[in-house]
């Protein structure tokens, strides 16, 4: 299993959008990340700054993420949800949600 961590602003005037958008999150978009092997997958907000949690269990990341990157429902529930968010100043050059370096983990 591997833990990803990353972060993006989430623009204040979009705040009450983006939580209703997660209290009904649809229900072909939770289905694509089980299908891609992801769970344990939790979003949480301070400070308008959206830090994202989740756990990986299959064998291919990249693949498994272009699936998800490829799937309609997906596309079109990010259609909504990224004109909500924006990247921290210190992602990379087309970087969306900017990876965290993990610097402690206590099982």
């Amino acid at each position: 299993m591997q833990r990803f961590a990353s972060i993006i602003r989430l623009r204040p005037e979009k705040e009450a959008e983006y939580r209703e958008l997660h209290a009904a999150a649809w229900p072909g978009v939770l289905d694509m990340l089980a299908t891609a092997n992801i769970g344990n997958y939790s979003i949480y907000l301070r400070d308008g700054l959206l830090f994202s949690y989740l756990e990986y269990r299959g064998e291919d990341y990249a693949a498994d993420t272009a699936a998800i990157a490829a799937d309609p429902v997906t596309r079109e529930w990010w259609a909504r949800t990224d004109p909500c968010q924006q990247p921290v100043e210190s992602a990379a050059e087309g970087e969306w949600w900017a990876p965290m370096e993990e610097v402690f983990h206590l099982d």
